[in-house]
């Protein structure tokens, strides 16, 4: 092990060295609140610092300040009142999903009225529904109610910290008997007609609500059963989409278009299509955390490639990081966003190594090693905060997901392609193709739920899943601290097997 090697690895992702302090702001910004004037005055002089003397100590005052003020000022204030009867002015903004008896569907308050002075304030505090089956709201529908905004109540304490973190002010119940008005969309947003194309389909209930889940990030035909049978298995990752969904979707791109190598600059019209088509994909999936991570990692993949730049995935994974945060600060605290990276990181760091020093010389033996090396590696490294979230570790999914990778990929790629072309004379080759994968997914779920330990049921605290990753991250320091072996030259095992003694010393011998 060597200093010196560990410091020439680190020097190569000079980005997530940067990322760690930047991150660390936000998270204290959760608990403490400084002067506005003061935080101005640490980056001004932490800034003139780090430019002038060079200081890395300078440096991460700077970020650390950066990432502290990030994430209060866009830290949300509440705007309504709480456990107070009044008439509220919504926009429905996702689409409803299923949870049995009722429905649940985001929202964001327009405007409310106070009940003791009859006059309206404006709002801006997003809202979680909860309607009965007699009431069905459509995705940018505006509602006027009588209500009262509650805390979220019941389920983990995790859970209701997560929605905190999320913007949700807390949530309400509306029902036909407090509905005052009803004015139907403007205009139908691109996830949702995107929705509405996967739903001229005609496909199977099961078949259906896989689809949109996976293809759009609908997951309002998902049913409680079907939810809790791929959280048991471990198969919940498929239901939304995430990096997973987007890598298929760029090896899509890259099996209709790789042709394009073939002309003369056919590769930059290659990387800006790819790059397009990915965000379009994103977009029509309602731009979930994990998708746009995963989206903003191949733009700047396909960036590099334009440039003609070294391509650092560590690095890559930062800057999508940092976009994000930047953007939302809130992210940091989301249980998707979290898991989406902690995943990409160790395959970055222990499943691509693992995968080189196993290849063999037969490509399909290599796929099928690279599909379990990955599936063992992302599940073994999100397993901790999972069971610190949800109280269960799904040990099937470990050895099952590159099985289950495959009927997903169908489905994901059949959704995408008629999302984009929707072909009427396409509909029964798409139909069929996604009801057999479909059925393929059922009969899996149905054969982890026979093993004898599907899930082991555990909950760490805290402190225990904190210290479990910090001896992660001191055993992947460790090992880049290894100094690589030196490859053997031809002119090495010459020398080796012709020695000849210096002048002098000794008998010569000849070569």
């Amino acid at each position: 092990m060597s200093i010196r090697c560990l410091l020439e690895r680190l020097e190569r992702v000079s980005v997530l060295k940067a990322f760690v302090p930047f991150l660390i702001g936000i998270l204290l910004a959760e608990h403490y609140a400084l002067p506005g004037w003061f935080l101005v005055a640490g980056i001004l002089i932490a800034g003139g610092c780090a430019a002038l003397f060079r200081s890395s100590v300078a440096t991460i005052a700077l970020l650390l300040a950066v990432g502290f003020g990030t994430a209060q000022l866009r830290q949300r204030h509440r705007t309504v009142p709480r456990d107070v009867t009044a008439l509220f002015d919504l926009r429905v903004e996702g689409i409803p999903s299923d949870r049995g008896a009722r429905s649940s569907v985001e929202a964001e308050v327009i405007a409310w009225r106070d009940p003791s002075s009859d006059e309206w304030f404006a709002a801006g505090d997003r809202l979680m529904l909860y309607t009965d089956s007699l009431v069905d709201l459509q995705v940018g529908e505006r509602i006027g109610c009588r209500g009262r905004i509650r805390d979220f109540r019941g389920g983990a304490a995790s859970y209701r910290r997560l929605m905190r973190r999320r913007g949700f002010s807390g949530t309400m119940w509306v029902g036909e008997g407090n509905l005052l008005f009803r004015n139907p969309p403007e205009e139908l947003p691109f996830h949702a007609a995107a929705v509405g194309r996967l739903a001229r389909l005609g496909l199977s209930d099961r078949a259906d609500a896989l689809v949109r889940a996976m293809a759009a990030g609908d997951k309002s035909r998902l049913t409680p059963d079907l939810r809790e049978r791929y959280a048991r298995c471990g198969f919940s990752h498929l239901l939304a989409v995430s990096g997973l969904h987007t890598g298929i979707v760029f090896g899509l791109i890259y099996l209709l278009f790789g042709w394009l190598f073939l002309f003369r600059r056919g590769h930059l019209y290659y990387y800006l299509l790819s790059a397009a088509a990915i965000w379009i994909f994103v977009a029509a999936a309602g731009f979930p955390p994990s998708a746009v991570r995963a989206a903003v990692m191949c733009t700047l993949m396909q960036s590099a490639l334009f440039a003609g730049r070294e391509y650092v995935a560590l690095n890559s994974l930062a800057i999508a990081a940092f976009i994000m945060l930047l953007w939302r600060p809130a992210w940091a605290g989301d249980i998707s966003f979290q898991l989406s990276f902690l995943a990409v990181f160790f395959l970055l760091v222990w499943g691509m190594p693992i995968q080189r020093r196993i290849r063999t010389h037969w490509r399909a033996v290599d796929t099928v090693i690279a599909a379990v090396v990955v599936s063992l590696v992302a599940g073994c490294a999100t397993a901790p905060l999972v069971a610190h979230t949800f109280g269960l570790i799904p040990v099937a999914g470990l050895l099952l997901n590159p099985v289950a990778v495959l009927p997903a990929a169908v489905i994901i790629l059949c959704g995408t392609v008629w999302m984009l072309v929707p072909v009427p004379f396409l509909a029964p080759l798409f139909r069929w193709c996604i009801e057999a994968a479909a059925s393929s997914l059922d009969a899996l779920t149905r054969f982890a739920e026979y093993l004898p330990a599907t899930t082991v049921e555990c909950r760490p605290d805290s402190a225990t899943t904190c210290c479990i990753y910090l001896s992660l991250l001191a055993a992947t320091l460790a090992a880049w601290s290894i100094e690589p072996r030196e490859a053997k030259t031809l002119d090495d095992t010459y020398k080796k097997h012709t020695r000849v003694s210096e002048p002098g010393i000794g008998r010569p011998r000849y070569k």
